[in-house]
């Protein structure tokens, strides 16, 4: 790209997949990568200049612009005002990692125009620093299905592949569950016999998903950690629920703390059959079926 001055400046393009964090009873440490991809055009400009957005992300408080001038800062690189593009399929309401898209997209680019280059191992790190928590940027940097445990300021990220015959159908309600209010509703203590469900089911859980046994992802997708109490927090999901099970679903979950919600289904066909019966009864809502995302984030510069 050729600038004002006359200089030629390159062109990051970065590419983001939607993320689901929990993935039922994954409470915390379990998260996949969705194909539904956001991309993000950023070049070096004589001053800031952000669009494809709503106009109130358009200023200085920009995830995007935010999370370059941090990782700027980490990477010991000056910081150069940026031309931002921003193209997003992935809903605002909640459940399917969009913030954490914006915070990668930011890292991506410090590390892309720096002397050392785009690296997933750092840019994980710097990723997670900035987001708090490993659930959704790990897996949208993987790809996959990534389980993640912190100690300390490690983080330590183990991918996955997940099964070809899933599909998951994304449905996200008109109206958003706010974080606080997710994490205020949950218990502060659980007894040993709910430990020991979450952990059982959540091994058999994460064998399904890599073999693509719907009928075991089904028998082991009850969770007693969160989902009882977000649900609440989303009026439609009961309805919601009844609804994508009946018509072949193997299982539905929230998508992090909602208010999207997923059907995992076994095969285009079932998952046609659910999508339908879902715009059915709400007609409104905003619907996909999508595959599993096997590439992560990806970086090019041109």
């Amino acid at each position: 790209m050729i600038g004002t001055d006359g200089q030629a400046r390159p062109m990051v393009l970065v590419r983001v997949p939607a993320t689901s964090a929990n993935v039922g009873v994954g409470f915390d440490c379990l998260g996949l990568a969705l194909d539904l991809t956001a991309a993000f055009l950023m070049t070096p400009a004589e001053r800031l200049d952000i669009d494809g957005c709503e106009e109130r992300f358009r200023g200085e408080d920009n995830l995007v612009w935010q999370s370059y001038l941090t990782a700027c800062r980490e990477l010991g690189c000056e910081a150069q005002p940026l031309k931002i593009t921003i193209l997003s399929p992935i809903p605002l309401s909640g459940g399917l990692g969009s913030s954490s898209v914006c915070v990668i997209a930011g890292v991506a680019c410090a590390m892309a125009l720096s002397p050392s280059g785009y690296d997933r191992e750092r840019c994980l790190e710097l990723a997670c620093a900035i987001e708090g928590h490993p659930d959704n940027v790990a897996p949208a940097i993987m790809g996959g299905l990534v389980s993640s445990f912190v100690e300390g300021d490690d983080t330590t990220s183990i991918r996955m592949e997940i099964a070809s015959n899933l599909r998951f159908v994304a449905v996200a309600p008109p109206y958003e569950v706010r974080t606080a209010d997710a994490r205020r509703v949950l218990p502060t203590e659980v007894p040993t016999s709910t430990a020991v469900w979450q952990m059982g089911r959540c091994v058999a859980v994460v064998r399904a998903l890599e073999t693509g046994d719907a009928a075991l992802l089904g028998k082991a997708s009850h969770d007693r950690l969160h989902e009882p109490y977000r649900a609440k927090l989303i009026p439609d999901y009961e309805p919601l629920r009844a609804c994508a099970l009946a018509a072949g679903a193997a299982a539905f979950m929230i998508s992090g703390s909602g208010s999207t919600m997923l059907a995992v289904c076994d095969g285009d066909d079932v998952a046609a059959q659910v999508e339908a019966a879902i715009r059915q009864l709400r007609p409104s809502f905003w619907l996909h079926t999508l595959p599993a995302n096997t590439l992560g984030t990806t970086v090019e510069v041109h």
